[in-house]
């Protein structure tokens, strides 16, 4: 039995296509989890556009933010059956004996492997998952919505886990892409007076965070930042995927505040970073997501704490891929999701 796969399978530019793959074989430990939806990321994105700094198993299905439902579990499975609805972590691949792994830290495992990209990814009928990264979903929660639990865990990591704030707080979030506009709804499930930045064509994207209460400003924060007593906000969040973006964070904050780095930027800084010491700045980089933030943030999005509706732009076939990528690509969409057929 073979189904239709987004695969990536070059580093060319472009290289991204429509083929038909086998149903996988599980192991004793894996679960077969049919894709009910997955989400584009950004990565994906970049891939396709071959832009990106991680190294790729080419060929590969795209695909790392997904839910579904079991259909065949392996022998030594425990605490799963089939029909369970279930979203999946990005960690395929990991060491046990890794020293990060060891203190539950396997999202900094330097040999960690994730979907789409490492491995085969979702965005195809069928994906071989270990039990050891499976979470339950919710029945009233639609799996349009449960899919997109990966961008939020990442978003909770970067403004619960490795920020500091506190009710009250002003806020500025650099860059309102997905990860830029989660970051900033979940400041504000924390009490925090939020500002979004962009750009003029960032216009569609920066509407969809005003609906979370944020301050929506094009161009320069400076005046926000410094409103309250003229010293600049408490923290950044820097979700924008360039390195530029760190001079303007450390412009905008105050002293003794923080900036939580959370987007990637391959470009070389080529500005001084004194600010950082003479500010007493704590600048915190943010990376993915492991178990106990996974569980955090299902019951926020099961019991309605925490809404992704506003973000999802549309739901396209896998077969219709192009199109939903180059919306998201274009920032027509915040996040499109794909289904797959």
């Amino acid at each position: 039995m073979k189904s239709a796969a987004v695969v990536n399978y070059s580093s060319e530019k472009g290289s991204v296509e429509i083929r038909e793959v086998p149903r996988p074989e599980i192991g004793e430990e894996d679960v077969l989890l049919e894709v009910a939806n997955v989400g584009v990321c950004g990565s994906d994105l970049h891939q396709w556009t071959a832009d990106h700094s991680w190294k790729v198993n080419y060929p590969v299905v795209l695909g790392h933010e997904f839910g579904g439902h079991i259909v065949e579990v392996g022998k030594a499975v425990k605490g799963w059956k089939e029909g369970d609805r279930v979203v999946s972590e990005t960690a395929a691949i990991i060491s046990q004996d890794n020293p990060m792994t060891r203190r539950g830290l396997y999202n900094l495992d330097p040999t960690r492997k994730g979907f789409g990209y490492g491995v085969d990814g979702a965005m195809t009928k069928y994906v071989r998952v270990p039990q050891r990264i499976l979470h339950r979903v919710r029945d009233g929660l639609p799996f349009e919505e449960a899919c997109l639990t990966e961008p939020c865990c990442v978003a909770y990591n970067a403004v619960v886990k490795n920020a500091r704030i506190e009710p009250g707080d002003r806020v500025v979030v650099l860059g309102p892409g997905t990860i830029g506009i989660l970051c900033a709804a979940m400041a504000r499930l924390c009490g925090a007076e939020v500002a979004i930045v962009g750009l003029a064509q960032d216009a569609h994207r920066l509407e969809i965070a005003r609906q979370y209460g944020c301050k929506v400003i094009i161009g320069d924060a400076g005046e926000w930042a410094l409103e309250r007593d003229g010293m600049g906000c408490d923290g950044v969040i820097d979700a924008a995927g360039a390195s530029i973006t760190l001079k303007i964070a450390m412009e905008l904050v105050r002293p003794a505040g923080w900036i939580s780095k959370v987007g990637w930027g391959p470009q070389p800084l080529g500005f001084n970073v004194d600010p950082l010491v003479q500010k007493n700045v704590r600048l915190q980089g943010s990376f993915s997501h492991n178990w106990p933030i996974w569980e955090r943030v299902l019951d926020l999005l099961g019991s309605g704490q925490f809404n992704v509706r506003p973000i999802i732009g549309g739901v396209w076939p896998v077969t219709q891929w192009h199109e939903a990528f180059e919306k998201m690509h274009r920032g027509e969409v915040v996040k499109s999701v794909l289904k797959p057929v």
